[in-house]
């Protein structure tokens, strides 16, 4: 593995993921253990159909948080090698959106820094999702500043409301992350 370079691939892509790129970019000699999360586009979810999924992202903003979050997962488990490539753009039901890579000597540590490195991208990377269904397009998990103070908070993620719509609306600063 390589000391200098622990993670070799990080990249926001408007085009296809492809898995082997992403293994590639952690082979090497002294790797006992391969660990992938490959996140696709499913056809529902919280139980309402899904027909397409846009990707929004802020890429130079994007890619910093995710070496950055990389950076430190390969300090908790070196030596290791991380790669991750996120998609944006609209994507199909089962496209490929998400790739993770972790690779260690040994496949408890690969197992636990790919989990650490697929919840910490979700948890902290500024990339939003506008999901298509039957009822048109809304984001998810975003909370419309408007609402804000209401006796209610609306979060429009799944409860589009005729009296109360803001699907055309860009998210907050704080939307769910893909």
């Amino acid at each position: 593995m390589s000391k200098d370079n622990p993670v070799p691939l990080i990249a926001i892509r408007n085009e296809p993921l492809t898995v082997q790129e992403a293994l590639d970019a952690v082979h090497a000699e002294d790797v006992g253990g391969v660990a992938m999360f490959i996140g696709t586009v499913r056809n529902n979810n919280v139980g309402r159909p899904v027909t397409l999924l846009e990707y929004h992202a802020y890429q130079s903003m994007a890619e910093k948080q995710m070496r950055k979050i990389a950076e430190g997962i390969a300090t908790q488990y070196a030596p290791i090698q991380l790669a991750a490539l996120h998609r944006v753009g609209s994507l199909q039901v089962g496209d490929i959106a998400v790739i993770c890579v972790a690779a260690t000597p040994h496949r408890g540590e690969a197992f636990a820094a790919c989990r650490l490195l697929i919840d910490e991208i979700k948890a902290h990377v500024p990339v939003w999702k506008r999901e298509h269904g039957p009822d048109g397009p809304y984001w998810v998990g975003w909370e419309d500043a408007r609402c804000l103070g209401d006796e209610h908070h609306h979060h429009h993620a799944h409860e589009p409301n005729p009296d109360h719509s803001h699907n055309d609306h860009s998210p907050s600063s704080e939307p769910q992350r893909s």
